[in-house]
């Protein structure tokens, strides 16, 4: 086969896997998923309004949504968080220092090591909390609704088992 036939082949062949696989779907589907979170939590009444007014402008981005997914209610120092995070402490200290800013979360002292330093929710932090959770419940069943309740459980059993699993070659 000369080369230009070859070439022709493969790159007709080439051009669909690099679009559709699972990586990129998946990938696609988080950004889906999270940017339909974001959008509920800026129209949940219960969000404070700057917070609100914050995820409707896009001021709040994913990233910011893993001190909601990792932060512990009774709090973390810094470092627990950005480990459980799976971020660098000088990272997460960005995404704190922001979401002090606007309220979510304050730094408190660490009744173990006076030396220490413990990121909290507020109040306001609570209520983003809990509208996250409200929000990751109706993106949920608008998944289930869209893909149907059996696809929906095979692909959560599926992502359960894939993101638990020792992952290497």
């Amino acid at each position: 086969m000369a080369f230009s036939s070859f070439h022709d082949a493969a790159t007709a062949q080439d051009a669909g896997w690099r679009q559709t696989h699972l990586g990129r779907l998946m990938g696609s589907a988080l950004r889906r998923f999270d940017a339909r979170v974001l959008q509920l939590m800026a129209h949940n009444v219960e969000v404070p309004l700057a917070l609100s007014n914050l995820a409707a402008r896009d001021q709040v981005s994913a990233a910011h949504v893993h001190i909601t997914r990792h932060l512990a209610l009774q709090g973390d120092r810094l470092t627990d968080l950005a480990q459980r995070a799976g971020m660098t402490k000088q990272a997460m200290a960005n995404l704190v220092d922001q979401c002090e800013a606007w309220g979510l979360v304050t730094r408190e002292a660490d009744p173990l090591d006076a030396r220490a330093r413990r990121v909290c929710f507020t109040p306001a932090g609570l209520a983003w909390l809990q509208a996250f959770r409200d929000a990751v419940a109706q993106a949920e069943a608008e998944f289930r609704a869209e893909v149907g309740d059996d696809v929906a459980t095979v692909v959560s059993i599926g992502l359960e088992a894939y993101a638990g699993g020792a992952g290497g070659a």
